[in-house]
């Protein structure tokens, strides 16, 4: 079938799902056709094998094992088809019954359906529920009618055209329910740059002959990126076997994607339902390419008990060993869990995942997410970043990030990390019509200069600007120190010190009489003075102690010092009682030494020139880093590309607001006139 074809089938389905306006909203078209189309292709399968799997199925003892059942009748429909139907009706048949009776029909041949199908259609897709509404609105039969005219039988729509058929529907039904779509659907030209991307340098693996590829996405969505990655495959290689595997929590998002594989030969039970952080449905499964679009800072705590179990447990051995990011966002979790299925053969693996800046450098050192970087990086499998334009996606304008990592680096790339900044005028264009917040696409010619870019490791500028650099993994880590500075307090009985006294826990603790004795003995004693010294002013302090009579206890102590000091840079240093100056918490700092520099050429010069009495808290470490302060990594790509734009000259600012006042006044002039 030529592409045009695939075009014309697409705009009839379309054409069907017109009919449902005004009984239906547009962002529910999709919940009506979609299974409708899957059940269609279906009966066009099963068309061939429909009489010798009923016959059989008569014949089968009625307590035989449901997997043993199940077997049987999946080979009586054929080979590599991995559903049945027991009903009497087809699609055929169904337009002879009278059509009062078609939703009785229906729910008929929908639940005869073997098992793995039924669940799609009634606990996924609620498709009983689409039937009642239809036949109440009076539409079912000429609905059905509609999909009865479709030839969908593989020998006049292949697998692979079924799949451009299903993708172009998926995208135009998400297109216009574009307030969640950005939850389940991925842009299709980020996606067929993140697939460019995985396969750019594999081209000659990929087409020889025998060539089997696993491809798996643990946040499936409705499947867009397996499909495009298969295709894409194919287009490289038509003898290519492509297995497809998956995994997805939103019940709708999974019907569509099992439904995807069913309609184009692929086993069904390889795309799972479920939560793939808790529920990893792919056990011990390892994969060539793995390519995923995880939720955006959506938070893991309802789900996090298993996660921190198996990161306690299991440690390093288990998915999550490198580190949890915070509660808020659990992106890297899928990272780490893709990482954790890469093949430790020959051939390696290949990820492709897009996510947004926070991966990039959110968390200081000693952080779940810095530690993850760090994780990645002295592992070396990052391999390269691209930052993509904004407005890219439909419910979400903000900056995305495709990383590509591998376990099977090329030698030129050992050690090395090459990050691309795609985000420029040059590589988007606008958009005639706004998809939510989907403004702008990636055309082909950007899509394919990135891949290029990309492939030949470029270093510096290219045609398309200075938007490629390559560095070694070390120079995105760093030592963290603590920079302290000497404690300098004055001391004074004030009525805002009194004030904050009374307020404070230890003194209200105190008997009525003890208060009102210490407001009374603390200015007469200590009232007139500034004390510049807190040893004097402690030992005058014990004066106080003595006229009241009771003792001032540690709490109530550290209260009165607390409540009746300020900070003064005339006052002298506090000291411990070993003589060292003690650090003022509210002055101290952190800096971030690169790994490559000694900590103390750093503080000479950066720190001390201009704080002169700072030191470095040599206690402020992690065993595991050696040595003083916390490793920690974080990849700023503004730091990298960052490019500086002077202001506009005054004189052409001034030159304008006169213009727009003459401007206005002409206007006015007009108004007036």
């Amino acid at each position: 079938m030529a592409d045009g074809d695939i075009k014309s089938l697409s705009a009839f389905v379309w054409s069907i799902a017109e009919t449902l306006r005004g009984d239906f909203k547009q962002s529910e078209y999709g919940k009506v056709v979609l299974p409708f189309v899957v059940m269609r292709r279906l009966d066009c399968i099963l068309e061939d094998s429909k009489s010798a799997v009923l016959d059989l199925a008569a014949g089968l003892p009625g307590d035989m094992d449901d997997q043993a059942r199940d077997t049987i009748l999946y080979g009586a429909a054929g080979d590599d088809i991995r559903v049945y139907n027991l009903s009497r009706f087809t699609f055929a048949s169904l337009k002879g019954q009278d059509a009062k009776d078609i939703h009785a029909n229906l729910l008929d041949y929908v639940t005869k359906f073997s098992p793995n199908v039924r669940d799609i259609f009634l606990e996924k897709f609620l498709f009983t529920d689409q039937l009642k509404r239809l036949n109440d609105a009076g539409l079912l039969y000429r609905v059905f009618e509609q999909f009865a005219q479709i030839d969908l039988h593989p020998d006049t729509i292949s697998n692979l055209e079924m799949g451009y058929l299903f993708e172009e529907l998926i995208r135009r039904f998400s297109e216009i329910s574009n307030e969640t779509a950005g939850e389940h659907y991925t842009p299709r030209e980020v996606i067929r740059l993140i697939v460019a991307l995985l396969l750019v340098n594999d081209r000659e693996a990929l087409t020889s002959s025998g060539v089997i590829r696993q491809v798996y996405d643990p946040a499936a969505g409705t499947g867009g990126m397996l499909s495009i990655a298969e295709m894409e495959m194919k287009g490289l290689n038509p003898g290519i076997r492509v297995e497809l595997y998956g995994q997805e929590l939103n019940p709708e998002s999974f019907a569509i994607c099992k439904s995807d594989m069913l309609v184009t030969g692929h086993n069904p039970e390889n795309i799972a339902f479920g939560n793939t952080l808790t529920q990893d449905a792919h056990g011990t499964r390892r994969f060539h390419y793995l390519l995923s679009n995880p939720p955006y800072g959506v938070d893991w705590k309802k789900y996090q008990d298993p996660i921190r179990e198996e990161a306690a447990e299991l440690g390093q051995s288990g998915r999550f060993g490198a580190g949890l990011p915070r509660i808020s966002d659990g992106q890297l979790l899928f990272l780490q869990h893709m990482i954790s299925k890469m093949r430790d053969d020959e051939a390696g693996s290949r990820i492709g995942i897009v996510m947004n800046g926070s991966p990039l450098f959110t968390g200081g050192a000693g952080s779940g997410e810095s530690e993850i970087r760090r994780w990645m990086l002295e592992n070396d499998w990052v391999e390269a970043i691209v930052a993509l334009p904004t407005d890219l996606f439909y419910n979400t304008g903000i900056q995305t990030y495709v990383w590509l990592l591998t376990n099977r680096k090329a030698a030129a790339r050992r050690g090395k990390v090459q990050l691309i900044d795609a985000s420029g005028e040059r590589f988007w264009r606008s958009m005639r019509k706004s998809l939510g917040s989907k403004r702008r696409e990636i055309p082909q010619e950007a899509a394919d200069e990135i891949a290029r870019i990309y492939s030949e490791m470029l270093n510096g500028e290219s045609d398309w600007g200075d938007v490629s650099k390559t560095f070694d993994t070390t120079d995105f880590g760093y030592r963290e120190i603590r920079v302290e500075r000497p404690l300098q307090l004055r001391f004074e009985v004030t009525d805002e010190g009194m004030a904050s006294l009374r307020e404070s826990k230890p003194f209200t603790r105190l008997e009525p009489a003890e208060q009102d004795l210490l407001e009374e003995l603390l200015p007469d004693v200590l009232g007139g003075r500034v004390y510049r010294d807190r040893p004097a002013f402690e030992t005058d302090l014990k004066k106080v102690q003595k006229f009241a009579g009771f003792t001032l206890g540690a709490p109530l102590k550290k209260a009165l010092l607390s409540a009746l000091s300020e900070r003064d840079e005339e006052a002298e240093i506090c000291r411990d009682r070993n003589g060292d100056p003690e650090p003022d918490t509210d002055l101290r700092d952190h800096e971030l030494v690169p790994l490559d520099e000694d900590w103390r050429d750093h503080v000479e010069r950066e720190v001390r020139p201009f704080v002169p009495d700072a030191w470095v808290d040599e206690t402020h470490t992690d065993a595991r880093d050696g040595g003083v302060g916390r490793v920690g990594y974080e990849i700023n790509f503004n730091r990298y590309f960052y490019k500086y734009e002077p202001p506009r000259p005054l004189e052409e600012i001034d030159a304008e607001l006169k213009a727009l006042e003459a401007e206005i006044a002409g206007l006015l002039q007009e108004v007036v006139a």
